[in-house]
């Protein structure tokens, strides 16, 4: 998948492991303040090794789908982007989350990988919803959410446990209806 941003999307499990430990390990400082605690093991080709199976697993399952953003021209990964709690029946939704490389933070690819994401959860995973939930603070990826024409729904309290505190989060959404923007 690929767009005019010079980006593209891959899954996950398709991912070489390294870079995608180097990209962690990289970030790991910028993004802290937004993720739960993770254990050391995480940081390694072992812990991304086991994330990447289980990554392949839920996308067999229908249950989630991750990929790596990827710059097209070098190939290098710059984020992770991530359609998860897949729902089928009445509802057909799921919740995403990404990150972006504080290296190219700025640059529009975290819009660009939201959009590829989305466009992915209605044209081929068939869902109908796309949920996305942003602490407050965080006020640029609720930038990057809102260019990519999710709307704002609300205010989950103590929605999700970021470095043992229950933080409050804003609840965004998009529908296939208001898709393509």
């Amino acid at each position: 998948m690929e767009n005019e941003k010079a980006i593209s999307l891959k899954p996950l499990h398709e991912a070489n492991v390294g870079d995608i430990v180097t990209l962690y390990q990289q970030n790991r400082s910028f993004l802290a303040p937004y993720e739960p605690t993770r254990s050391v093991v995480y940081f390694t080709e072992p812990g991304q090794l086991e994330i990447q199976q289980k990554a392949q697993d839920l996308w067999l399952n229908d249950t989630a789908y991750t990929f790596v953003i990827c710059e097209s021209a070098t190939g290098e990964l710059v984020g992770r982007v991530t359609l998860s709690n897949v729902a089928r029946g009445a509802w057909q939704s799921c919740t995403i989350g990404y990150f972006i490389s504080e290296k190219v933070n700025g640059r529009g690819y975290a819009t660009e990988a939201v959009r590829l994401a989305v466009d992915f959860a209605f044209s081929q995973a068939g869902l109908h919803r796309v949920q996305a939930a942003i602490m407050p603070r965080n006020e640029r990826s609720i930038r990057v959410i809102k260019k990519a024409g999710f709307i704002r729904e609300g205010l989950a309290r103590y929605y999700l446990n970021i470095h043992d505190v229950w933080e409050d989060h804003e609840i965004f959404s998009i529908t296939r209806e208001n898709w393509p923007l």
